[in-house]
Order: structure tokens, then C-alpha cells, then sequence
């Protein structure tokens, strides 16, 4: 029997447009789609193009089955400081360590450098008498008599949420469990986040970060999940006061499209229940199930979300990653940098031996979050990234970016500063009348005259010379960041191939490549959404951690088979919640580990535990590759221990794309090039055949994106529709041994 919801959409909400990838399982076609970022509500405009989606594609709004998004409202929130009024409850005597942090100074040389971020000031951070020891026996019993003390200063310090954070609780979370549950039956409703659920890991500076950041999203990640669920008329997660001591305060929602854990589809065909089952008549309704994009690249459900949204830190960026890694496959280019460069940054990741770099802590507007996510570098360079010239006369390209609203100049919604799309448009690269597709027209005029008066005036340059200083720049910038994460693993740029993507990237990977030494650049087929690509093809995923230091010895086998059989229990237990049938359950084991007297660790897999030879020697090798030494006679040690439980989502086979029925060499435009301007072929992606090739100075069109291929470059059609550009000149690319 046919599926009545044959629909999946995968919806990236970045900072200048939301991009959706709309899957037809019915004949595997996948198209892509653009319409700007409601930054006001970002749920608005997600629901503007899926309503666009449905009218262009022809689909019904009761046949989408499955809407996977990845969102940035957990990292604006941080960055805009945009967060809940929240409470730091430790142990007494460590109030302060939020301000402690770790002494580290990242700029050597300044003498007065700005403070590490406190997100709870003092008058906000109590201590609670209590106190466990490092091997998780209780030294002080939890006082339970200044419970109702502690909640008149929380009701007066007008809490909206509370993160609670106590010493070695990732050994013994029993005082932070019973804290919890004190709080929560004096004050229901106040979501409470324990560092034992959001981060069970040692180091307690970066557990309590995690854990406030946690805390002080949650009530803005909640407002926002149940603005979309209304939207999609579906039900929002409940808070729930039994929600097992670990998250912050949320259950799944008990109705069955909500999407919440026990909502998910079973994926094999058995095992859980059937959410669909639970929908009145079958559809008929826009009612799909709805999963979140994480930070680790995975998915989950809207009360994972709503409990736990730091998780969603990097929702967005990692599905880029994601399809890298998919790309890597089926390209056979085991090792690529995929670069992403959308409207107001530029993200940088790397697959190296056909595997993501993923990191079990990341940074957000320098505060650490101790929790697993795709290893990226992020740097505010994008197509709106604003050009101005500073009081020194020197040009400079972002960070500061004209956003979705108003824009670069070009879009005609007030913008005046110029940024890196205008310099585009200024030089020919953008045609003015096919932006989007030909859904949006350009104003050439204002964009040269903002050039001209914020850039060209200021140094002396003629338009053309000030977009192409813009341009430089950019690439400079762009340059530097793919260096330093290939730099800092020891890797050899002219040992990979540039994935370039996001609207932007195109007009700026041969030069970026040609700068660096690459001798190949991956244009992947709808390279302006993705990410939303990466998203359609993700799977429920999450992470479990127990640290506990121990040598990697045998005589630790014991310990270490008794807690990897927890994490197992646990992972089987929340897969099972999900309603993931056996067959489509996977579980992946790794270790944190690190010689003796270190203060850093390497996440190394460990697919053949708890047998300690195979993970020693990796754990060597992966020294040896990282920092160039290892000694396998020295002693090492586990510090934590990784579970990620996967539950694989069905994914219906994309059809490969068939050329459109119309010449592929759509005429030639004026481009400023190499000094002049000249006149510049310019092809039609969608309608080019595999066995055309074409030599650069190019550019390749198609509807949410152009490709500037340079001089000394040619290009042609590869598998998966994807557009394959290599250097003349340079030698052939080496490849490193998966």
C-alpha cells in the first residue's frame, strides 16, 4: 500500500534565507527551494516555504510525513543575549567558578583583555550545603532543611529557570536529583536543568557552562517550539514533573503528532508504535512528525529539543557536514573540506578518510559547551558580510553583516552599506535579472553607488577597483580559515578537494582554492541548500558520556564493562522510547583518552569493546597524526566513555537529475576580470550534459546559485549531478589512506 505522507522536507532557517529540500519518496526526486528568513519569527518563514514548496512542487500540505529542521534560535539567543532570567545553584564554597574559568589568556600580548562571559551574575549563583567526593560517596548529606530557605531566594531573585550544578555529580547525580525534585514540588513549572543530565562529564568549570547555558535557553527554545507547533497545528512538548531527573523539565507530549520521544516512525517497519495510527482518519491534515537538527548532526524529537537545547547550538550547520560526508562517499574523495558559505558566515569543516570530525566540546561566543558536535570553524564572512573602510584607511569585510533584513544593498530593502554580494553583482559575477531563480531583481545603480561612497571614494578607486578589494579580502579571509583547520590537525591542503556550497560559496572557491593550492573544487548539485540536503538524510541520534578516569590497563576491565553496560542499557532504553525497531538500532562506543599527566583528551571509536589492544593503538596513531609523537610504553588513561545511539530513518533513493531540455550555453555576460572587463561565457547548470566541458573564465547558473569558474580552471558534470572543477596546471591532489 502506497504511503499516504510520501513528503519529507529538510528546512536550514539561516540568517538571510531559509533553504528546503522537499524528497518525494514516491519517485526519489529531491528539489530545493529559498525563501527568505523571518528573523522577527523564523517559524513564519519556515511555514512560508513550505506553504511555496507545496505550490511550486505540487504537493499537499497533508501529504508531508516528515519535517526535519535545523535551526539558529539557540545560538541567537547566545549571541544576542537573549536568554531567561536564571539561577546557579553549587555546591557551597563554589559559587564563583563561572567566573574562575580557567585562566586561560588567548590574546598573549593584551594587556587589559576582555573577561570571559558570565551569563548569572553573583547575586544569581547559590551554594547549597552538600558535598560528594570524587568517587561519588557522599561526604556532606544534601541539607534539607535549608530547602525552604533556598526557594525564598530563588522566588526573589525572580528565577525562570534554575541549573543546578554540584561537585562530582556525574559520579553520584543523587543530591542534584533530590534537589531537583524539592524545587519542582514547590515551584511546578520552573524548569530546572542538572549538569548529571545535560553533561554527566568531569571538569566542572565546562559542565556548569553547559549547564547554564542549558537553563537559560530553555524557556526561549520552548516559546519557539511552541510557536511552530501551533503553526503546524500540532502538539507542543508538555512539561512534565516526572521527566526522570536529567533534563530540565520536559516529557513528551502525550498526543501523537507532537513529535515527541515516543513519536518518532519506526523506521524498519516494527518495534514502536506507529505514530500515524494516532492521527484522526489517517491525515488530512498538515500534521507531520517534526524532529530537531543537533549539534552532533543527528536529529530529535521536539521534547529532546525543549529539554535539552543546548544540543541545538550548531542545529544548523552541521547538516553541511553531513552532506560531505555523504558526498565523500559517493564521489570516492575520501578526504574533502567542505566550506559553507551562506548569507552571514562562512563554516569550515573537514572529512578526512571519509569520516566527519566530530568534538565532544565546542565554544559558542567564548563559552565552552561540553557536549558532542560536528568539529567546525566558523567566521562571519558571507555574502551579506558588510565592506567598510576603517579610520586607518584600511578595508575591511565583515563580521558585521546587513542580515536577511535589510540586506545588502542590491535587494533594495533599505540596505546601504555595501558587502560581498554587491561587490559580486558590481563585477558582472550576479545577474542582476536571475537572482534566485529570477524570483528577486537586483538594483545594480544603488549597489554601485554604495560602493563608490563608502568604498571607492574613501580610498581612491574606481568601483570596479573597490568590489574587486572587496573580493580580495574576502578570499583572504576565506583562505585563512580553511589553513587553520587543516594547519592544526597537521594536513596538507593539496592533499583534499574543496566542497564548496551555501548560496555564496560558488563565486569564491577557485580563487580560494587556487590561493591554497587545491587542484580540485566540488560544486555539489543544489549547492545553495545543502544543508537542508545533509538534514534530509540524517537519523535520530544521541549521546550518552560516563566519565570516570581509569587506566587503560586490564585490570579495568571489570569497571569498564559495568559502565559501557549501563550506557548500552540506557541507549537501547531511549531507542526503544523513540519507537525505533531493533533492526534499524545502531549503537557506536568510543572513549576519551589521553597519556598520563595530560589535561586534553582524543575521542578515539571503539568498535571492538571492551578488547583494549585495537583502541591503545588508535589512541596512539591518532596522537602520532595529531601531534606528530606518541609513545606506546607510556601509560594512558580513560577519562570518559562515549555511546551514541542511532535510530536510522528510512531514506528513499534520490533519482540522479536529468538534464533540462534546453541549451546549456546560455549566451555570455560583461565581467570584470583580471583588470577589464570582458565578455564571459555563461552556462546553464541545470541543462548541462555530462560531456561538455567548460574552460574558465566562466560562470555556471542555475537557480539559487552561481559559480565563478576561474582562468586556468575547467569544469565538468560528475556523479550525483555534481559539478567537478580542476585545476589545468596543478598536479593531481594526493589522497591520505582512510
Amino acid at each position: 500500500m502506497s504511503d499516504p505522507r510520501p513528503i519529507r522536507i529538510a528546512v536550514d532557517v539561516g540568517g538571510t534565507f531559509t533553504d528546503l529540500q522537499v524528497l518525494d519518496a514516491r519517485s526519489g526526486t529531491v528539489q530545493a527551494w529559498k525563501t527568505p528568513t523571518t528573523p522577527e519569527d523564523p517559524s513564519i518563514g519556515l511555514m512560508v516555504g513550505v506553504a511555496e514548496a507545496a505550490a511550486r512542487f505540487g504537493f499537499a500540505l497533508d501529504q508531508v510525513g516528515l519535517l526535519l529542521h535545523g535551526t539558529t534560535i539557540a545560538t541567537n539567543a547566545v549571541l544576542q543575549r537573549q536568554l531567561a532570567r536564571g539561577v546557579l545553584l553549587t555546591t557551597a564554597g563554589f559559587e564563583d567558578v563561572l567566573e574562575i574559568t580557567r585562566h586561560v589568556r588567548k590574546e598573549l600580548y593584551i594587556l587589559d583583555p576582555d573577561p570571559f562571559p558570565c551569563l548569572i551574575s553573583r547575586d544569581r549563583r547559590f551554594g547549597v550545603a552538600e558535598r560528594m567526593r570524587a568517587d561519588g560517596s557522599v561526604e556532606m548529606p544534601l541539607d534539607e532543611a535549608a530547602i525552604p530557605g533556598l526557594l525564598a531566594r530563588l522566588e526573589a531573585a525572580g528565577a525562570e529557570s534554575v541549573a543546578i550544578c554540584l561537585l562530582h555529580s556525574y559520579v553520584n547525580p543523587a543530591h542534584e536529583r533530590r534537589l531537583k525534585a524539592l524545587i519542582e514540588a514547590a515551584r511546578p513549572g520552573l524548569p530546572v536543568t542538572l549538569s548529571s543530565g545535560i553533561s554527566p562529564e568531569i571538569r566542572e568549570y565546562e559542565r556548569a557552562s553547559t549547564t547554564v547555558l542549558n537553563a537559560l535557553l530553555v524557556p526561549v527554545v520552548k516559546d519557539y517550539l511552541d510557536r511552530l507547533a501551533r503553526r503546524l497545528e500540532i502538539p507542543p512538548p508538555q512539561p512534565s514533573p516526572a521527566s526522570g531527573g536529567g533534563g530540565a523539565g520536559y516529557a513528551p507530549s502525550p498526543a501523537g503528532g507532537g513529535g515527541g520521544a515516543g513519536d518518532a516512525p519506526s523506521p524498519a517497519g516494527g518495534g514502536g508504535r506507529d505514530p500515524r495510527a494516532a492521527r484522526e482518519g489517517g491525515g488530512g491534515a498538515f500534521d507531520p512528525l517534526v524532529f530537531l537538527v543537533q549539534s552532533n548532526g543527528g536529529v530529535c524529537s521536539l521534547a529532546t529539543a525543549a529539554a535539552q537545547p543546548a544540543r541545538l547550538l550548531l542545529s544548523g550547520p552541521s547538516g553541511g557536514a553531513l552532506a560531505a560526508g555523504r558526498i565523500a562517499a559517493l564521489l570516492e574523495r575520501p578526504n574533502l573540506v567542505a566550506v559553507d558559505m551562506g548569507g552571514t558566515s562562512f563554516d569550515v569543516s573537514v572529512v578526512q578518510g571519509g569520516r566527519i570530525g566530530v568534538v565532544t566540546q565546542g565554544e559558542v561566543d567564548g563559552l565552552p559547551v561540553r557536549l558532542p558536535m560536528v568539529e567546525m570553524r566558523t567566521i562571519g564572512a558571507g555574502g551579506g558580510s558588510i565592506a567598510s573602510v576603517d579610520a586607518g584607511g584600511r578595508l575591511t569585510v565583515g563580521p558585521r553583516s546587513a542580515g536577511a533584513r535589510p540586506g545588502p544593498v542590491a535587494y533594495g530593502r533599505g540596505g546601504t552599506e555595501p558587502t560581498v554580494t554587491d561587490a559580486n553583482l558590481a563585477l558582472g559575477r550576479l545577474d542582476p535579472d536571475y537572482f534566485l531563480g529570477g524570483a528577486m531583481t537586483l538594483d545594480m545603480a544603488a549597489t554601485r553607488a554604495a560602493i563608490a561612497a563608502k568604498v571607492g571614494t574613501p580610498l581612491g578607486l574606481t568601483v570596479e577597483q573597490a568590489a574587486q578589494g572587496i573580493l580580495t579580502v574576502t578570499n583572504a579571509n576565506l583562505g585563512a580559515a580553511v589553513r587553520l583547520s587543516l594547519f592544526e590537525k597537521g594536513l596538507d591542503p593539496r592533499d583534499f578537494t574543496l566542497l564548496s556550497f551555501g548560496g555564496a560559496g560558488g563565486l569564491h572557491a577557485t580563487d580560494v582554492a587556487t590561493e591554497m593550492g587545491i587542484a580540485e573544487v566540488i560544486f555539489p548539485r543544489e549547492p545553495g541548500t545543502l544543508s537542508a540536503h545533509g538534514i534530509l538524510y540524517s537519523d535520530l541520534v544521541q549521546d550518552l558520556a560516563r566519565s570516570r578516569v581509569l587506566p587503560a590497563r586490564p585490570e579495568s576491565l571489570p569497571a569498564i564493562a559495568a559502565l559501557l553496560g549501563e550506557l548500552r542499557a540506557e541507549a537501547a532504553a531511549r531507542l526503544a522510547a523513540d519507537g525505533v525497531a531493533p533492526e534499524a538500532q545502531a549503537i557506536e562506543l568510543g572513549a576519551d583518552m589521553r597519556y598520563h599527566g595530560q589535561a586534553f583528551e582524543l575521542l578515539v571509536p571503539w568498535p571492538e569493546a571492551p578488547d583494549l589492544p585495537p583502541l591503545l593503538a588508535r589512541f596512539h596513531a591518532m596522537h602520532r597524526s595529531r601531534f606528530s609523537y606518541a609513545d606506546a610504553q607510556e601509560a594512558v588513561e580513560i577519562v570518559t566513555l562515549r555511546v551514541t545511539a542511532i535510530g536510522r530513518l528510512p531514506k528513499p533513493a534520490a533519482t540522479e537529475p536529468v538534464p533540462a531540455a534546453r541549451p546549456a550555453l546560455k549566451g555570455s555576460r560583461r565581467v570584470f576580470e583580471d583588470g577589464a572587463w570582458r565578455d564571459v561565457p555563461v552556462w546553464d547548470r541545470e541543462a548541462l550534459p555530462p560531456e561538455d566541458r567548460i574552460a574558465g573564465p566562466a560562470l555556471v547558473e542555475e537557480a539559487f546559485a552561481t559559480h565563478w569558474i576561474g582562468r586556468g580552471w575547467e569544469a565538468r558534470l560528475g556523479a550525483a549531478g555534481a559539478l567537478i572543477a580542476s585545476r589545468a596546471s596543478a598536479p593531481s591532489a594526493k589522497r591520505i589512506a582512510p
